[in-house]
């Protein structure tokens, strides 16, 4: 569990926390001595709760490491990325309805275009729509291996999971994906023993991905990647670890494929932006402690690259933020899962800022921006993301001390 103490300490209180991330939210300058995004932004609400409450900056995993998205979501919910590593794959099955129970195998999959040679010209086929995609996915869907069960669901354009069930499965394979063009899809290995029967079954099945994706129909999906494979990891749950009923507002299927794994309620709801987003979590405010919303489009910016984009995104979010601060969270914290520098056009291992906002238990410190310059001087310090949780829970008053 994230922290073996934490249940011994819980105590009953009715007080409710926001954990509000905004995806890959740290960023860098585009020129020496400029503003980063967040700081670049108008973000009066914010700027309000920083000056009443309390800022920092967070590690996601450890200093100098690069994290991808969901070993940063695991740490941010308190679980030690380093100690419980979850694949891509069961993420994304999650995040689409697909059930992967202990002894399945689920892997993310990805179209990508061929060239007459095998060879792949494009790792994203064009990054094609979902309508684009949905003649390749309903091919897949088609295919049938003797002794086992398959399920295919789309996940977002050229994205798609796969699940695999059936008796002696082992989810220890290499991806399938050179990361690069102009090299053919990687075979599949088993990268111990006890895996050799699904190394064999997978081969079988993009043997047969192939063929039905040999089709006009199909397009520039023509051919598949696989990363991730993995299975329910048996994560401990937040109602037992943290005594809180817990829900998942997100657009993107894999953050909440993440949650649903550590045990929240997915709340679905219609629309894509933060308003839309904040609606949803006001309609089920009643019904939970704790509330995980997150916010994807600033990282999408930052990796396109788009500074003035990522800052558009973070001005939407602030506009939108009164909507959330009418449900009186006992506490509001705001920070990202990692840091996407528009500058750099990927993941960094820069710290991220934090804000937690709590009227009857914050200690505020002299800061009154948020923006990583403020959260660098702030009181809370540079800490370990997976710290976030029992600062939560204290702030709550939802924790008894530790010790006579």
């Amino acid at each position: 569990m994230p922290y073996e103490y934490i249940p011994d300490l819980l105590k009953s209180k009715q007080s409710k926390i926001i954990l509000l991330i905004m995806d890959g939210l740290g960023g860098l300058p585009i020129e020496a001595g400029g503003p980063t995004e967040l700081e670049a932004a108008a973000t009066p609400n914010m700027d309000r709760l920083a000056a009443e409450g309390t800022l920092g900056q967070i590690t996601p995993i450890r200093p100098g490491i690069t994290p991808g998205s969901g070993p940063a979501h695991l740490a941010l919910f308190g679980y030690d990325p380093l100690h419980y590593e979850v694949g891509r794959g069961a993420l994304e099955a999650n995040g689409v309805g697909l059930d992967v129970n202990p002894g399945d195998i689920a892997v993310r999959g990805n179209f990508c275009t061929l060239d007459p040679n095998g060879l792949i010209s494009d790792r994203r086929a064009g990054r094609i729509s979902s309508e684009e995609a949905m003649p390749a996915i309903e091919r897949l869907q088609s295919i049938q291996l003797p002794g086992i069960e398959l399920e295919v669901r789309q996940v977002k354009e050229y994205r798609f999971a796969v699940v695999m069930r059936g008796e002696g499965l082992h989810p220890q394979l290499n991806d399938t994906d050179p990361q690069v063009t102009g090299k053919a899809p990687l075979p599949i290995r088993a990268l111990e023993p006890s895996a050799q029967r699904a190394a064999d079954l997978f081969t079988q099945w993009v043997a047969e991905a192939q063929k039905v994706l040999a089709d006009p129909l199909t397009g520039k999906a023509n051919g598949v990647t696989l990363r991730g494979f993995a299975t329910d990891p048996g994560l401990p749950q937040y109602g037992d670890v943290y005594g809180l009923k817990a829900a998942c507002v997100a657009v993107y299927p894999m953050y909440r494929g993440v949650s649903k794994l550590v045990g929240m309620d997915v709340i679905k709801f219609a629309g894509d932006t933060p308003t839309d987003e904040f609606a949803a979590v006001e309609k089920v405010w009643d019904g939970y402690d704790f509330v995980f919303i997150h916010i994807k489009k600033t990282d999408s910016k930052g990796e396109d690259g788009d500074f003035a984009g990522k800052v558009k995104i973070i001005e939407s979010v602030d506009a939108a933020l009164p909507k959330l601060l009418a449900l009186n969270p006992d506490v509001l914290m705001i920070t990202g899962d990692h840091s996407t520098p528009a500058r750099m056009k990927s993941h960094s291992w820069h710290p991220v800022p934090f804000l937690i906002w709590a009227p009857a238990t914050h200690r505020p410190d002299f800061e009154t921006q948020f923006g990583e310059r403020p959260c660098a001087r702030g009181g809370l310090g540079t800490f370990p993301a997976v710290d976030i949780m029992s600062l939560a829970l204290a702030h709550a008053e939802r924790m008894n001390k530790y010790g006579a």
